[in-house]
Protein backbone atom coordinates (compact mmCIF):
# COMPACT_ATOMS: atom_id res chain seq x y z
CA UNK A 1 0.00 0.00 0.00
CA UNK A 2 2.82 2.36 0.94
CA UNK A 3 4.57 1.51 -2.33
CA UNK A 4 1.47 2.34 -4.38
CA UNK A 5 1.02 5.60 -2.50
CA UNK A 6 4.67 6.51 -3.16
CA UNK A 7 4.20 5.89 -6.90
CA UNK A 8 1.09 8.04 -6.96
CA UNK A 9 2.87 10.85 -5.14
CA UNK A 10 5.81 10.65 -7.60
CA UNK A 11 3.43 10.76 -10.57
CA UNK A 12 1.61 13.82 -9.19
CA UNK A 13 4.91 15.63 -8.68
CA UNK A 14 5.92 14.96 -12.27
CA UNK A 15 2.51 16.07 -13.49
CA UNK A 16 2.75 19.23 -11.42
CA UNK A 17 6.17 19.98 -12.90
CA UNK A 18 4.86 19.26 -16.40
CA UNK A 19 1.90 21.59 -15.93
CA UNK A 20 4.20 24.29 -14.60
CA UNK A 21 6.50 23.86 -17.61
CA UNK A 22 3.61 24.00 -20.13
CA UNK A 23 2.15 27.10 -18.42
CA UNK A 24 5.52 28.86 -18.54
CA UNK A 25 6.00 27.92 -22.21
CA UNK A 26 2.49 29.18 -23.03
CA UNK A 27 3.15 32.53 -21.34
CA UNK A 28 6.49 32.94 -23.12
CA UNK A 29 4.93 32.15 -26.49
CA UNK A 30 2.17 34.68 -25.82
CA UNK A 31 4.71 37.34 -24.88
CA UNK A 32 6.74 36.71 -28.06
CA UNK A 33 3.59 36.90 -30.20
CA UNK A 34 2.58 40.18 -28.56
CA UNK A 35 6.03 41.64 -29.18
CA UNK A 36 5.89 40.50 -32.82
CA UNK A 37 2.46 42.08 -33.34
CA UNK A 38 3.68 45.30 -31.75
CA UNK A 39 6.65 45.32 -34.11
CA UNK A 40 4.37 44.83 -37.10
CA UNK A 41 2.17 47.74 -36.04
CA UNK A 42 5.23 49.97 -35.70
CA UNK A 43 6.47 48.90 -39.13
CA UNK A 44 3.07 49.55 -40.71
CA UNK A 45 2.93 52.92 -39.03
CA UNK A 46 6.15 53.92 -40.76
CA UNK A 47 5.13 52.90 -44.26
CA UNK A 48 5.72 55.49 -46.92
CA UNK A 49 8.31 57.24 -44.74
CA UNK A 50 11.37 55.04 -44.67
CA UNK A 51 13.54 57.52 -46.39
CA UNK A 52 11.21 60.34 -47.10
CA UNK A 53 13.27 63.01 -45.42
CA UNK A 54 14.58 65.84 -47.53
CA UNK A 55 17.99 64.97 -48.97
CA UNK A 56 20.88 66.81 -47.31
CA UNK A 57 21.86 70.03 -49.06
CA UNK A 58 25.14 71.91 -48.76
CA UNK A 59 25.10 75.45 -47.40
CA UNK A 60 25.82 77.01 -50.75
CA UNK A 61 22.69 75.60 -52.40
CA UNK A 62 20.08 77.27 -50.17
CA UNK A 63 18.44 78.96 -53.13
CA UNK A 64 17.80 75.66 -54.88
CA UNK A 65 16.26 73.46 -52.20
CA UNK A 66 16.72 69.70 -52.61
CA UNK A 67 19.74 68.61 -54.64
CA UNK A 68 20.41 65.20 -56.18
CA UNK A 69 23.56 63.76 -54.56
CA UNK A 70 24.87 62.87 -58.00
CA UNK A 71 24.71 66.52 -58.95
CA UNK A 72 26.87 67.40 -55.96
CA UNK A 73 29.58 65.04 -57.19
CA UNK A 74 29.48 66.36 -60.74
CA UNK A 75 27.78 69.76 -60.80
CA UNK A 76 26.91 70.96 -64.25
CA UNK A 77 24.39 73.38 -65.79
CA UNK A 78 21.11 71.80 -66.84
CA UNK A 79 18.02 73.18 -68.57
CA UNK A 80 15.21 74.00 -66.17
CA UNK A 81 11.57 74.82 -66.34
CA UNK A 82 11.02 78.43 -67.51
CA UNK A 83 10.07 80.54 -64.54
CA UNK A 84 9.17 84.19 -64.37
CA UNK A 85 12.05 86.57 -63.72
CA UNK A 86 10.72 87.32 -60.25
CA UNK A 87 10.78 83.65 -59.27
CA UNK A 88 14.26 83.21 -60.69
CA UNK A 89 15.63 86.15 -58.74
CA UNK A 90 13.92 85.42 -55.44
CA UNK A 91 16.22 85.61 -52.42
CA UNK A 92 17.26 82.44 -50.65
CA UNK A 93 14.95 80.95 -48.10
CA UNK A 94 15.41 82.22 -44.58
CA UNK A 95 17.21 80.13 -41.98
CA UNK A 96 13.98 78.55 -40.75
CA UNK A 97 13.49 76.88 -44.17
CA UNK A 98 17.16 76.53 -45.09
CA UNK A 99 18.97 73.25 -45.75
CA UNK A 100 20.41 73.00 -42.22
CA UNK A 101 16.90 73.25 -40.80
CA UNK A 102 15.66 70.54 -43.18
CA UNK A 103 18.48 68.17 -42.23
CA UNK A 104 18.09 68.72 -38.48
CA UNK A 105 14.34 68.10 -38.64
CA UNK A 106 14.40 64.93 -40.76
CA UNK A 107 13.52 62.68 -37.83
CA UNK A 108 10.72 64.99 -36.69
CA UNK A 109 9.29 65.22 -40.20
CA UNK A 110 9.23 61.44 -40.57
CA UNK A 111 7.17 61.12 -37.40
CA UNK A 112 4.87 63.89 -38.57
CA UNK A 113 4.29 62.16 -41.92
CA UNK A 114 3.58 58.89 -40.23
CA UNK A 115 0.96 60.47 -38.02
CA UNK A 116 -0.68 62.36 -40.89
CA UNK A 117 -0.51 59.59 -43.47
CA UNK A 118 -2.05 56.92 -41.26
CA UNK A 119 -4.36 58.85 -38.97
CA UNK A 120 -7.09 58.67 -41.62
CA UNK A 121 -7.05 54.84 -41.59
CA UNK A 122 -8.37 54.83 -38.01
CA UNK A 123 -10.81 57.67 -38.64
CA UNK A 124 -12.03 56.42 -42.00
CA UNK A 125 -14.61 53.88 -40.91
CA UNK A 126 -16.91 56.16 -38.88
CA UNK A 127 -16.77 58.87 -41.53
CA UNK A 128 -17.76 56.54 -44.34
CA UNK A 129 -20.34 54.74 -42.23
CA UNK A 130 -22.06 58.02 -41.51
CA UNK A 131 -22.13 58.83 -45.20
CA UNK A 132 -23.60 55.44 -46.01
CA UNK A 133 -26.34 55.72 -43.38
CA UNK A 134 -27.39 59.01 -44.87
CA UNK A 135 -28.22 57.32 -48.19
CA UNK A 136 -29.51 54.04 -46.77
CA UNK A 137 -33.06 52.99 -47.66
CA UNK A 138 -35.64 51.32 -45.48
CA UNK A 139 -35.59 47.54 -45.23
CA UNK A 140 -38.63 47.20 -47.49
CA UNK A 141 -37.13 47.17 -50.98
CA UNK A 142 -38.54 49.37 -53.70
CA UNK A 143 -38.19 46.74 -56.43
CA UNK A 144 -40.06 43.49 -57.01
CA UNK A 145 -38.20 40.26 -56.26
CA UNK A 146 -38.11 38.09 -59.41
CA UNK A 147 -36.18 35.03 -58.24
CA UNK A 148 -32.86 33.22 -57.93
CA UNK A 149 -30.88 32.71 -61.13
CA UNK A 150 -27.59 31.06 -62.09
CA UNK A 151 -24.62 33.24 -63.02
CA UNK A 152 -21.20 32.61 -64.53
CA UNK A 153 -18.15 34.86 -64.25
CA UNK A 154 -17.15 34.07 -67.85
CA UNK A 155 -20.57 34.84 -69.28
CA UNK A 156 -22.48 37.22 -67.08
CA UNK A 157 -26.25 36.84 -66.84
CA UNK A 158 -26.81 40.58 -66.32
CA UNK A 159 -24.35 42.27 -68.66
CA UNK A 160 -24.85 45.88 -67.61
CA UNK A 161 -23.05 47.87 -64.94
CA UNK A 162 -21.12 46.19 -62.12
CA UNK A 163 -20.68 47.51 -58.56
CA UNK A 164 -18.93 46.17 -55.47
CA UNK A 165 -19.23 46.93 -51.80
CA UNK A 166 -17.60 44.12 -49.90
CA UNK A 167 -18.75 45.43 -46.50
CA UNK A 168 -21.92 47.47 -46.93
CA UNK A 169 -23.89 46.08 -49.86
CA UNK A 170 -27.68 46.10 -49.46
CA UNK A 171 -30.54 45.23 -51.80
CA UNK A 172 -31.72 48.85 -51.83
CA UNK A 173 -28.24 50.12 -52.56
CA UNK A 174 -27.95 47.83 -55.59
CA UNK A 175 -31.42 48.73 -56.85
CA UNK A 176 -30.66 52.44 -56.53
CA UNK A 177 -27.39 52.10 -58.43
CA UNK A 178 -29.07 50.21 -61.29
CA UNK A 179 -32.05 52.57 -61.40
CA UNK A 180 -29.76 55.59 -61.71
CA UNK A 181 -28.35 54.07 -64.89
CA UNK A 182 -31.74 53.25 -66.36
CA UNK A 183 -31.48 49.46 -65.97
CA UNK A 184 -34.57 47.32 -65.50
CA UNK A 185 -33.10 44.56 -63.35
CA UNK A 186 -30.71 44.48 -60.40
CA UNK A 187 -28.99 41.25 -59.35
CA UNK A 188 -26.90 40.55 -56.26
CA UNK A 189 -24.28 37.81 -55.78
CA UNK A 190 -21.82 36.68 -53.08
CA UNK A 191 -23.47 39.06 -50.61
CA UNK A 192 -21.48 42.01 -51.96
CA UNK A 193 -21.62 42.24 -55.76
CA UNK A 194 -24.27 44.10 -57.74
CA UNK A 195 -25.03 43.55 -61.43
CA UNK A 196 -27.44 45.47 -63.63
CA UNK A 197 -29.16 44.59 -66.89
CA UNK A 198 -32.24 44.94 -69.02
CA UNK A 199 -32.77 41.29 -69.91
CA UNK A 200 -34.10 38.79 -67.42
CA UNK A 201 -31.76 35.78 -66.94
CA UNK A 202 -32.91 32.59 -68.63
CA UNK A 203 -31.60 29.93 -66.24
CA UNK A 204 -33.59 29.92 -62.99
CA UNK A 205 -32.22 28.21 -59.86
CA UNK A 206 -33.73 26.85 -56.68
CA UNK A 207 -34.63 29.61 -54.18
CA UNK A 208 -32.50 28.03 -51.44
CA UNK A 209 -29.37 28.34 -53.62
CA UNK A 210 -29.44 32.11 -53.09
CA UNK A 211 -28.23 31.90 -49.51
CA UNK A 212 -25.59 34.63 -49.03
CA UNK A 213 -26.51 37.30 -46.51
CA UNK A 214 -26.01 40.91 -47.63
CA UNK A 215 -22.82 42.34 -46.17
CA UNK A 216 -24.53 45.53 -45.10
CA UNK A 217 -28.01 44.27 -44.21
CA UNK A 218 -28.54 41.36 -41.84
CA UNK A 219 -31.47 39.13 -42.67
CA UNK A 220 -31.49 40.05 -46.39
CA UNK A 221 -30.35 37.68 -49.13
CA UNK A 222 -27.85 38.88 -51.75
CA UNK A 223 -27.50 35.90 -54.08
CA UNK A 224 -24.96 33.16 -53.53
CA UNK A 225 -22.01 31.43 -55.17
CA UNK A 226 -22.63 31.80 -58.91
CA UNK A 227 -26.21 32.73 -58.07
CA UNK A 228 -28.08 36.02 -58.50
CA UNK A 229 -30.97 37.36 -56.45
CA UNK A 230 -32.74 39.38 -59.14
CA UNK A 231 -35.08 42.34 -58.57
CA UNK A 232 -37.06 44.43 -61.00
CA UNK A 233 -36.23 48.01 -60.06
CA UNK A 234 -38.84 50.71 -59.61
CA UNK A 235 -39.96 51.92 -63.02
CA UNK A 236 -40.81 55.46 -61.95
CA UNK A 237 -37.38 56.06 -60.43
CA UNK A 238 -35.58 54.72 -63.49
CA UNK A 239 -37.75 56.68 -65.90
CA UNK A 240 -37.32 59.94 -64.03
CA UNK A 241 -33.54 59.77 -64.25
CA UNK A 242 -33.05 58.59 -67.82
CA UNK A 243 -33.16 62.01 -69.38
CA UNK A 244 -30.73 63.50 -66.86
CA UNK A 245 -28.09 60.80 -67.36
CA UNK A 246 -27.79 61.13 -71.13
CA UNK A 247 -24.55 62.96 -72.01
CA UNK A 248 -23.87 64.68 -75.32
CA UNK A 249 -20.52 63.46 -76.72
CA UNK A 250 -20.45 65.61 -79.86
CA UNK A 251 -20.76 65.61 -83.63
CA UNK A 252 -18.69 63.03 -85.52
CA UNK A 253 -18.20 61.86 -89.07
CA UNK A 254 -20.33 58.77 -89.62
CA UNK A 255 -18.54 55.51 -90.53
CA UNK A 256 -18.98 54.27 -94.09
CA UNK A 257 -21.24 51.38 -93.13
CA UNK A 258 -23.36 52.20 -90.07
CA UNK A 259 -25.11 48.83 -89.90
CA UNK A 260 -21.78 46.96 -89.80
CA UNK A 261 -20.35 49.30 -87.17
CA UNK A 262 -23.33 49.31 -84.79
CA UNK A 263 -25.07 46.10 -83.66
CA UNK A 264 -28.56 47.59 -83.13
CA UNK A 265 -30.58 50.17 -85.02
CA UNK A 266 -33.99 51.81 -85.15
CA UNK A 267 -35.72 53.97 -87.78
CA UNK A 268 -38.34 56.25 -86.25
CA UNK A 269 -40.13 59.27 -87.71
CA UNK A 270 -39.71 62.36 -85.50
CA UNK A 271 -36.89 60.63 -83.63
CA UNK A 272 -35.79 62.35 -80.43
CA UNK A 273 -32.69 62.00 -78.26
CA UNK A 274 -34.81 60.50 -75.50
CA UNK A 275 -36.29 57.86 -77.84
CA UNK A 276 -32.89 56.80 -79.16
CA UNK A 277 -31.27 56.81 -75.75
CA UNK A 278 -34.05 54.72 -74.20
CA UNK A 279 -33.89 52.24 -77.08
CA UNK A 280 -30.10 51.82 -76.75
CA UNK A 281 -30.32 51.60 -72.96
CA UNK A 282 -32.75 48.70 -73.21
CA UNK A 283 -30.35 47.03 -75.64
CA UNK A 284 -27.55 47.61 -73.07
CA UNK A 285 -25.31 49.78 -75.24
CA UNK A 286 -23.42 52.83 -73.93
CA UNK A 287 -23.65 54.89 -77.15
CA UNK A 288 -26.72 56.26 -78.91
CA UNK A 289 -25.95 57.57 -82.41
CA UNK A 290 -28.48 59.71 -84.31
CA UNK A 291 -28.48 60.53 -88.01
CA UNK A 292 -31.73 62.09 -89.11
CA UNK A 293 -34.50 59.64 -88.24
CA UNK A 294 -32.03 56.77 -87.79
CA UNK A 295 -30.88 55.59 -84.35
CA UNK A 296 -27.87 53.30 -83.90
CA UNK A 297 -26.51 51.67 -80.74
CA UNK A 298 -23.05 50.38 -79.99
CA UNK A 299 -19.62 50.90 -78.42
CA UNK A 300 -16.58 53.02 -79.23
CA UNK A 301 -14.46 50.89 -81.59
CA UNK A 302 -11.55 51.27 -83.97
CA UNK A 303 -14.04 52.20 -86.71
CA UNK A 304 -15.73 54.76 -84.48
CA UNK A 305 -13.32 55.85 -81.72
CA UNK A 306 -14.82 59.29 -80.91
CA UNK A 307 -11.36 60.85 -81.08
CA UNK A 308 -11.92 63.19 -84.02
CA UNK A 309 -14.89 65.42 -83.34
CA UNK A 310 -16.39 67.72 -85.95
CA UNK A 311 -18.01 71.15 -85.82
CA UNK A 312 -21.52 70.83 -84.38
CA UNK A 313 -22.95 72.80 -87.31
CA UNK A 314 -22.06 69.93 -89.65
CA UNK A 315 -24.66 67.77 -87.90
CA UNK A 316 -27.48 70.25 -88.46
CA UNK A 317 -30.08 69.56 -91.14
CA UNK A 318 -28.97 72.07 -93.74
CA UNK A 319 -25.29 71.07 -93.52
CA UNK A 320 -25.90 67.33 -93.25
CA UNK A 321 -28.14 66.63 -96.22
CA UNK A 322 -25.94 63.74 -97.36
CA UNK A 323 -25.85 62.18 -93.89
CA UNK A 324 -22.06 62.26 -93.53
CA UNK A 325 -22.21 63.28 -89.86
CA UNK A 326 -24.02 62.02 -86.80
CA UNK A 327 -24.77 63.09 -83.23
CA UNK A 328 -23.44 60.88 -80.43
CA UNK A 329 -24.83 60.57 -76.88
CA UNK A 330 -23.62 58.58 -73.88
CA UNK A 331 -26.46 56.53 -72.40
CA UNK A 332 -26.64 55.67 -68.68
CA UNK A 333 -25.45 52.14 -69.55
CA UNK A 334 -21.92 51.25 -68.48
CA UNK A 335 -19.46 49.89 -71.04
CA UNK A 336 -18.71 46.46 -69.55
CA UNK A 337 -16.27 45.10 -72.13
CA UNK A 338 -13.37 45.82 -69.74
CA UNK A 339 -14.87 45.34 -66.28
CA UNK A 340 -13.86 41.68 -65.80
CA UNK A 341 -10.79 41.32 -63.56
CA UNK A 342 -8.97 38.48 -61.85
CA UNK A 343 -5.71 37.55 -60.11
CA UNK A 344 -2.76 36.26 -62.14
CA UNK A 345 -3.02 32.49 -62.63
CA UNK A 346 0.75 32.06 -62.16
CA UNK A 347 3.13 34.14 -60.06
CA UNK A 348 4.61 37.10 -61.89
CA UNK A 349 8.33 36.76 -62.60
CA UNK A 350 8.81 40.53 -62.57
CA UNK A 351 7.91 42.42 -59.40
CA UNK A 352 6.55 45.80 -60.54
CA UNK A 353 5.75 48.82 -58.36
CA UNK A 354 3.23 51.55 -59.11
CA UNK A 355 4.94 54.28 -57.13
CA UNK A 356 3.71 57.78 -56.43
CA UNK A 357 3.57 60.49 -53.82
CA UNK A 358 0.24 60.42 -51.92
CA UNK A 359 -2.44 62.38 -53.78
CA UNK A 360 -0.78 61.89 -57.17
CA UNK A 361 -3.56 59.77 -58.71
CA UNK A 362 -2.36 56.27 -57.78
CA UNK A 363 -5.91 54.96 -57.27
CA UNK A 364 -6.99 56.32 -60.65
CA UNK A 365 -3.94 54.76 -62.33
CA UNK A 366 -4.79 51.41 -60.69
CA UNK A 367 -8.35 51.68 -62.03
CA UNK A 368 -7.02 52.24 -65.55
CA UNK A 369 -4.44 49.43 -65.35
CA UNK A 370 -6.90 46.89 -63.93
CA UNK A 371 -9.51 47.58 -66.59
CA UNK A 372 -6.94 47.63 -69.41
CA UNK A 373 -5.16 44.39 -68.45
CA UNK A 374 -8.02 42.52 -66.74
CA UNK A 375 -5.83 41.82 -63.68
CA UNK A 376 -5.98 43.18 -60.14
CA UNK A 377 -3.34 45.50 -58.75
CA UNK A 378 -1.91 45.01 -55.26
CA UNK A 379 -0.95 47.39 -52.49
CA UNK A 380 1.89 47.71 -49.99
CA UNK A 381 -0.81 48.83 -47.55
CA UNK A 382 -4.45 47.96 -46.91
CA UNK A 383 -7.18 50.52 -47.56
CA UNK A 384 -10.62 49.22 -46.58
CA UNK A 385 -12.43 51.85 -48.64
CA UNK A 386 -10.66 50.73 -51.83
CA UNK A 387 -11.21 47.05 -51.05
CA UNK A 388 -14.91 47.65 -50.45
CA UNK A 389 -15.26 49.24 -53.90
CA UNK A 390 -13.74 46.36 -55.85
CA UNK A 391 -9.96 46.68 -55.52
CA UNK A 392 -9.69 43.08 -54.36
CA UNK A 393 -5.90 43.14 -54.56
CA UNK A 394 -5.91 45.30 -51.40
CA UNK A 395 -6.35 42.19 -49.23
CA UNK A 396 -3.83 40.08 -51.13
CA UNK A 397 -0.33 40.06 -49.63
CA UNK A 398 1.71 42.61 -51.49
CA UNK A 399 4.52 40.10 -52.13
CA UNK A 400 2.23 37.35 -53.43
CA UNK A 401 3.03 38.26 -57.07
CA UNK A 402 -0.58 37.47 -57.99
CA UNK A 403 -1.22 41.09 -59.02
CA UNK A 404 -0.05 42.94 -62.12
CA UNK A 405 1.71 45.65 -60.06
CA UNK A 406 1.82 46.91 -56.47
CA UNK A 407 0.90 50.37 -55.21
CA UNK A 408 3.49 52.01 -52.97
CA UNK A 409 4.36 55.43 -51.57
CA UNK A 410 7.69 54.18 -50.19
CA UNK A 411 10.90 55.94 -51.15
CA UNK A 412 13.72 54.36 -49.15
CA UNK A 413 16.64 52.54 -50.77
CA UNK A 414 15.67 49.17 -49.29
CA UNK A 415 11.99 49.54 -50.20
CA UNK A 416 12.79 50.61 -53.77
CA UNK A 417 15.32 47.86 -54.46
CA UNK A 418 12.75 45.19 -53.54
CA UNK A 419 11.08 45.83 -56.91
CA UNK A 420 12.44 44.76 -60.28
CA UNK A 421 10.86 47.71 -62.07
CA UNK A 422 8.43 50.54 -61.42
CA UNK A 423 5.95 52.92 -62.99
CA UNK A 424 6.72 56.27 -61.34
CA UNK A 425 3.62 58.49 -61.38
CA UNK A 426 4.33 62.20 -60.84
CA UNK A 427 1.74 64.93 -60.35
CA UNK A 428 1.91 68.69 -59.86
CA UNK A 429 2.86 69.09 -56.17
CA UNK A 430 0.28 71.83 -55.67
CA UNK A 431 -2.48 69.46 -56.78
CA UNK A 432 -0.99 66.48 -54.92
CA UNK A 433 -0.72 68.34 -51.62
CA UNK A 434 -4.32 69.52 -51.83
CA UNK A 435 -5.58 66.05 -52.82
CA UNK A 436 -3.77 64.35 -49.92
CA UNK A 437 -4.95 66.99 -47.44
CA UNK A 438 -8.53 66.43 -48.65
CA UNK A 439 -8.13 62.66 -48.26
CA UNK A 440 -6.74 63.10 -44.78
CA UNK A 441 -9.79 65.02 -43.56
CA UNK A 442 -12.63 63.85 -45.84
CA UNK A 443 -11.71 60.53 -47.44
CA UNK A 444 -11.23 59.59 -51.09
CA UNK A 445 -14.26 61.53 -52.35
CA UNK A 446 -14.68 64.46 -49.96
CA UNK A 447 -13.18 67.90 -49.38
CA UNK A 448 -11.55 69.32 -46.28
CA UNK A 449 -13.53 72.14 -44.67
CA UNK A 450 -12.49 75.80 -44.61
CA UNK A 451 -11.68 75.32 -40.94
CA UNK A 452 -9.18 72.60 -41.86
CA UNK A 453 -7.48 74.78 -44.46
CA UNK A 454 -7.20 77.70 -42.04
CA UNK A 455 -5.84 75.58 -39.22
CA UNK A 456 -2.18 75.40 -38.17
CA UNK A 457 -1.91 71.89 -39.62
CA UNK A 458 -2.12 73.09 -43.23
CA UNK A 459 1.15 75.12 -43.24
CA UNK A 460 2.86 72.36 -41.22
CA UNK A 461 1.55 69.83 -43.71
CA UNK A 462 2.95 71.79 -46.67
CA UNK A 463 6.36 72.35 -45.05
CA UNK A 464 6.71 68.62 -44.40
CA UNK A 465 5.05 67.06 -47.43
CA UNK A 466 6.57 69.38 -50.05
CA UNK A 467 10.03 68.02 -49.28
CA UNK A 468 8.65 64.47 -49.35
CA UNK A 469 7.22 65.07 -52.84
CA UNK A 470 10.70 65.98 -54.10
CA UNK A 471 12.66 63.31 -52.21
CA UNK A 472 10.22 60.61 -53.37
CA UNK A 473 11.02 61.28 -57.03
CA UNK A 474 14.75 61.72 -56.42
CA UNK A 475 15.01 58.45 -54.50
CA UNK A 476 13.25 56.46 -57.21
CA UNK A 477 15.45 58.05 -59.89
CA UNK A 478 18.53 57.10 -57.88
CA UNK A 479 17.66 53.58 -56.68
CA UNK A 480 15.03 52.36 -59.17
CA UNK A 481 16.29 49.54 -61.41
CA UNK A 482 13.98 50.07 -64.39
CA UNK A 483 11.60 53.02 -64.53
CA UNK A 484 8.73 54.27 -66.63
CA UNK A 485 7.98 57.88 -65.69
CA UNK A 486 4.37 58.93 -66.26
CA UNK A 487 3.14 62.44 -65.59
CA UNK A 488 -0.40 62.54 -64.27
CA UNK A 489 -1.25 65.52 -66.47
CA UNK A 490 -0.06 63.72 -69.64
CA UNK A 491 -2.08 60.62 -68.71
CA UNK A 492 -5.16 62.75 -68.25
CA UNK A 493 -4.71 64.56 -71.55
CA UNK A 494 -3.57 61.62 -73.72
CA UNK A 495 -5.13 58.65 -71.99
CA UNK A 496 -4.85 55.88 -74.58
CA UNK A 497 -1.23 56.57 -75.75
CA UNK A 498 0.03 56.79 -72.16
CA UNK A 499 -2.01 53.80 -71.04
CA UNK A 500 -0.52 51.81 -73.93
CA UNK A 501 2.96 52.68 -72.63
CA UNK A 502 2.03 51.45 -69.16
CA UNK A 503 0.50 48.22 -70.45
CA UNK A 504 3.53 47.48 -72.65
CA UNK A 505 5.83 48.19 -69.71
CA UNK A 506 3.87 45.56 -67.77
CA UNK A 507 4.54 43.14 -70.66
CA UNK A 508 0.86 42.85 -71.54
CA UNK A 509 -1.01 43.11 -74.83
CA UNK A 510 -4.56 44.42 -75.03
CA UNK A 511 -6.99 45.06 -77.86
CA UNK A 512 -7.85 48.53 -79.09
CA UNK A 513 -11.51 47.95 -78.20
CA UNK A 514 -10.57 47.22 -74.60
CA UNK A 515 -8.55 50.44 -74.38
CA UNK A 516 -11.49 52.35 -75.83
CA UNK A 517 -13.68 50.75 -73.18
CA UNK A 518 -11.28 51.97 -70.48
CA UNK A 519 -11.45 55.44 -71.98
CA UNK A 520 -15.23 55.23 -71.84
CA UNK A 521 -15.00 54.33 -68.11
CA UNK A 522 -12.04 56.56 -67.35
CA UNK A 523 -13.20 58.20 -64.13
CA UNK A 524 -13.77 55.16 -61.91
CA UNK A 525 -15.40 55.30 -58.47
CA UNK A 526 -12.99 57.65 -56.71
CA UNK A 527 -13.17 60.93 -58.58
CA UNK A 528 -14.02 63.94 -56.45
CA UNK A 529 -16.95 66.03 -57.60
CA UNK A 530 -16.51 69.67 -58.57
CA UNK A 531 -17.77 70.97 -55.24
CA UNK A 532 -14.55 72.87 -54.47
CA UNK A 533 -14.26 76.30 -56.11
CA UNK A 534 -11.90 76.36 -59.06
CA UNK A 535 -10.24 79.58 -57.88
CA UNK A 536 -9.60 78.22 -54.38
CA UNK A 537 -6.00 79.11 -53.41
CA UNK A 538 -4.75 77.87 -50.03
CA UNK A 539 -1.04 78.50 -50.70
CA UNK A 540 0.75 81.52 -49.28
CA UNK A 541 3.62 83.18 -51.14
CA UNK A 542 6.08 81.59 -48.73
CA UNK A 543 4.66 78.15 -49.51
CA UNK A 544 4.89 78.84 -53.25
CA UNK A 545 8.54 79.89 -52.98
CA UNK A 546 9.35 76.64 -51.19
CA UNK A 547 7.41 74.38 -53.58
CA UNK A 548 8.73 76.09 -56.73
CA UNK A 549 12.32 75.39 -55.70
CA UNK A 550 11.51 71.72 -55.22
CA UNK A 551 9.85 71.68 -58.65
CA UNK A 552 12.98 73.07 -60.30
CA UNK A 553 15.19 70.51 -58.58
CA UNK A 554 13.01 67.55 -59.59
CA UNK A 555 12.81 68.85 -63.16
CA UNK A 556 16.60 69.06 -63.31
CA UNK A 557 17.00 65.55 -61.91
CA UNK A 558 14.56 64.08 -64.45
CA UNK A 559 16.40 65.70 -67.35
CA UNK A 560 19.70 64.51 -65.93
CA UNK A 561 18.40 60.92 -66.26
CA UNK A 562 17.20 61.57 -69.84
CA UNK A 563 13.54 61.57 -68.85
CA UNK A 564 11.06 64.19 -69.96
CA UNK A 565 11.10 67.18 -67.61
CA UNK A 566 8.08 68.27 -65.61
CA UNK A 567 5.15 69.79 -67.54
CA UNK A 568 5.39 73.55 -67.91
CA UNK A 569 2.15 74.12 -66.03
CA UNK A 570 3.83 73.27 -62.71
CA UNK A 571 5.38 76.77 -62.41
CA UNK A 572 5.13 79.71 -62.12
CA UNK A 573 2.23 79.95 -59.72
Amino acid sequence: MAKAFFRLQKFLRRTQFLLFFLTAAYLMAGSLLLLQRTRLVIQQGSRGTSANQAPPVPDGMAGVGIVDPRMLQNPRPSPRLPVGSEAAQEPALDQRHGPRWLVSRNSELRQLRRRWFHRFISDQEPVQTAGFKAMQHPAEHKGTYVGCFSDNSRERTLKGAVFYDLRKMTVSHCQEACAERAYTYAGLAYGAECYCGNRLPAAASKPEECNSECKGEKGSVCGGVNRLSVYRVEELRAGARRRRNVIYRGCFRAPENLTDTFPASLIQPNLTVEMCSEFCSKKEFPLAVIRGRECYCGYPTGRFSLHDGADGLLCSGMHNAEGKYCLVYQTPVQDTRCTDRKFLTTKSKVFVALSSFPGAGNTWARHLIEHATGYYTGSYYFDGALYNKGFKGEKDHWRSRRTICVKTHESGKTEIEMFDSAILLIRNPYKSLMAEFNRKYAGHLGYATDRNWKSKEWPDFVNSYASWWASHVLDWLKFGKRLLVIHYEDLKQSLIPKLKEMVEFLNMTVTEDRLLCVENNRDGNFKRSGARQKDFEPFTQEMKDLINRYILTVDEALRGRNFTGLPREYVPR
